[in-house]
């Protein structure tokens, strides 16, 4: 044998020991990997084994995810919520190069922002909408752009195929729970067969949140004969909204028993106005003929008021829901089929009482959660 035989015998030899050797090590990462997928919440992974080459090609650097992410506006404390989780999610920590804007409440310039991140070739855009209408067809560019696209919050109308998933919450559930929860406390007051009139502050009208609010708490104004719902008006989900809204309701009507309002922000405004009025309402006014507030959202400055005696009840709208965006882009990544279209967050209803009342809808039983410091203290949002 020759030396330059030699030296090519030993060559391949190297080159064959260190193929092992690094698909020993890609084998541990890529299983790894494997194992804190199938742990999440969303699903089991169920990816195949992949090939020594496959292994050795994931432990390569890797390109950051281009999301464009297009968010509603900063309206509202649960909005600003939603807004620091999605940066959290998307950060170029976990992965993720952001493109981020704010339609300040405008459709428009969501629709606008749609077609630029479709341009700029973005990987993925995440929408969280203002409106149901006017998507179809922005969401059909995207598609055939073959860009996924991601819904957030609100829902939208367009057929399912133009978006690959959606998280959010059950927004006529919320609804329902709300109108439950009046219905079984009235009752628990002795005030089931008395006249009750109610008001109530919408949010953002064609807002899915607004429509699905109010839908939910309908069906028991039906049910109930002696509620009188006196009006509903706009608040647009902020405090300034919510303020003038009941301001004018004061103005108009002589009595008000109950104020719905459909998130935290307009609860605030009511409160102010209340105040300003010299209205008596909240948990310390309810032997006296105080006005009932019932709020949505649970933001943390809305548990305080529930904590204070504030607000009677306030119903969850979970806005962490960008963290489950991310898990979804990243099975996708990996070459999943999302199992399911639509996924609804978990959520709880909140009360002062240190007894609180078990709600009841088509069978399901929800138990709702008192209010503590140490609830706050712990409280994400």
């Amino acid at each position: 044998m020759t030396k330059k035989q030699r030296k090519i015998i030993r060559a391949v030899l190297e080159l064959g020991f260190f193929c092992l050797l690094l698909s020993a090590c890609a084998a541990k990462t890529v299983l790894d990997d494997l194992d804190r997928f199938a742990g999440s919440d969303i699903g089991a992974y169920g990816q195949a084994g992949m090939t020594a080459a496959q292994q050795a090609a994931a432990l390569l650097p890797k390109k950051q995810i281009r999301v464009g992410f297009v968010q509603v506006g900063h309206e509202s404390d649960w909005r600003i919520a939603a807004t620091k989780s999605g940066k959290q999610a998307f950060s170029e920590e976990n992965g993720y190069d952001l493109h981020f804007v704010d339609a300040d409440n405008d459709p428009k310039v969501q629709v606008e922002a749609v077609r630029r991140f479709i341009k700029e070739r973005m990987d993925y855009i995440v929408i969280d909408p203002i409106l149901t209408t006017g998507w179809t067809a922005v969401l059909k560019e995207a598609y055939h752009a073959k860009i996924p696209v991601i819904l957030l919050d609100r829902t939208i109308d367009c057929k399912d195929q133009y978006y690959a998933a959606w998280f959010g919450s059950d927004f006529v559930r919320e609804g329902e729970w709300a109108g439950e929860w009046l219905q079984n406390y009235l009752k628990k007051q002795g005030r089931d067969q008395e006249t009750i009139h109610i008001v109530t502050i919408n949010g953002t009208q064609g807002a899915s949140a607004q429509i699905g609010r109010t839908q939910g708490f309908a069906q028991y104004v039906e049910k109930n004969a002696n509620w009188k719902l006196l009006a509903q008006e706009c608040g647009d989900f902020t405090e300034s909204g919510g303020k003038a809204v009941m301001e004018r309701y004061l103005q108009t009507y002589e009595r008000i028993d109950v104020v719905v309002c459909q998130n935290d922000n307009e609860a605030f405004g009511a409160c102010a106005a209340l105040d300003e009025a010299g209205v008596a309402y909240g948990v310390d006014a309810e032997n006296d003929g105080g006005v009932i507030l019932i709020s949505f959202d649970a933001t943390r400055a809305g548990l305080e008021a529930v904590l204070d005696g504030k607000i009677h009840a306030d119903f969850e709208c979970n806005p962490l829901s960008p963290p489950y965006a991310a898990e979804a882009i990243r099975r996708l990544e990996a070459g999943e089929v999302l199992t399911e279209k639509d996924y609804y967050l978990p959520e709880d209803c909140f009360t002062a009482d240190e007894e609180p009342m078990t709600l009841m809808i088509d069978f399901t039983p929800k138990q709702m959660v008192t209010v503590t410091k140490e609830l706050l203290e712990d409280r994400e949002y």
